[in-house]
């Protein structure tokens, strides 16, 4: 009888001695590995050539639920009115004041009141490269359109995206407490998640993520430990000193949350028009695949590929801006 307690007791030690070394190896993953910074894609650095940003609006702010202060800039629309609004949500790194102000400047000469936002981790947002919580940018974003809503109570709202914000777009509008505020999301060049087949590897060279650290805060959340969150997995290949403009990194809760839940899970779920926009020339994503893609899930989903135009050119060359700027002043009104 005391040698079965005993080999009892010694059992209970061995398994708990590895439950100790396996936590031990989370940890040492979560903090050890070393997040590397790609080299600077200079596709992205030289979008900024050819944009002018002296016509920039000014930074404005509005108080988010939890008292943070964000970020945002208002273009009024020029010109006879459409009747039609929107807001735009910029790419990963990215803020209002970076090269988008393009697209936003042309939608605005198009007489579509604008609206681009500081995403939280951002700009003038909160803590750059983090958040609160997974869930706190849909938060943002419903207090945002509610600060919207008390100069343009009855406008129909579209909501645009580029890239990481396009991925974030969808995912709001797959969202139901958020699918009634706007009429129709346009999304620019989307990252439709890690297992879309419209990625190129590593977004072709613009992101490299920390994969340890990353499976190592999964494991421990499946335990039930949501912790270290705050830690980060994600880098992008930003210029070197360009933190005061742009995000060089996100944290693990932040990639999370400024992305789609996954293309196939977030667009059975949208019901309003959806409209993709991509550039034949994208080095991250390859276009000619999002329609195949996301047709297969949503064939209403309308896909259009602009030639001769690569990532950044979607919100900065004058042929996308064009393009992009006259479907959403035509068609944003309705919803259509």
């Amino acid at each position: 009888m005391a040698m079965r307690l005993l080999r009892g007791v010694l059992n209970l030690l061995k398994w708990g001695l590895c439950a100790v070394g396996a936590a031990a190896l989370l940890f040492t993953a979560l903090i050890a590995t070393p997040l590397e910074r790609p080299v600077e894609l200079r596709s992205v650095s030289d979008s900024r050539k050819g944009v002018d940003m002296s016509t920039l609006p000014a930074l404005e702010r509005f108080q988010a639920r939890d008292g943070t202060w964000l970020g945002y800039r208002h273009y009024a629309a020029s010109g006879a009115t459409t009747g039609a609004g929107a807001i735009f949500i910029h790419g990963s790194s990215g803020s209002s004041g970076t090269v988008n102000h393009a697209l936003t400047a042309a939608l605005a000469a198009r007489s579509v009141e604008t609206w681009a936002l500081d995403i939280r981790g951002h700009g003038a947002s909160g803590t750059r490269g983090d958040i609160g919580y997974v869930g706190q940018l849909e938060d943002d974003l419903i207090d945002f359109v509610a600060h919207v809503r008390k100069s343009a109570p009855d406008l129909p709202l579209t909501l645009i995206g580029h890239s990481a914000g396009a991925g974030f777009a969808l995912r709001v509008a797959a969202t139901p407490i958020m699918q009634d505020l706007f009429v129709r999301t346009v999304l620019i060049a989307p990252y439709l998640g890690y297992d879309a087949p419209t990625n190129r590897p590593h977004s072709g060279g613009w992101a490299n993520a920390d994969i340890p650290r990353y499976l190592g805060l999964a494991a421990l959340r499946k335990l039930g430990i949501d912790c270290c969150a705050q830690l980060p997995v994600l880098a992008f290949a930003v210029p070197p000193n360009s933190e005061r403009i742009l995000v060089p990194t996100y944290s693990d809760r932040l990639m999370r949350n400024f992305a789609t839940r996954g293309y196939r899970l977030d667009l059975p779920l949208v019901t309003h028009p959806v409209t993709i926009f991509g550039g034949a020339e994208d080095e991250m994503m390859i276009s000619d695949k999002y329609a195949e893609t996301v047709q297969a899930v949503k064939p209403s989903v309308d896909v259009k590929v602009i030639d001769g135009v690569n990532h950044m050119g979607m919100v900065t060359s004058p042929k996308a801006v064009s393009a992009i700027a006259e479907d959403v002043a035509t068609r944003g009104a309705a919803g259509s």
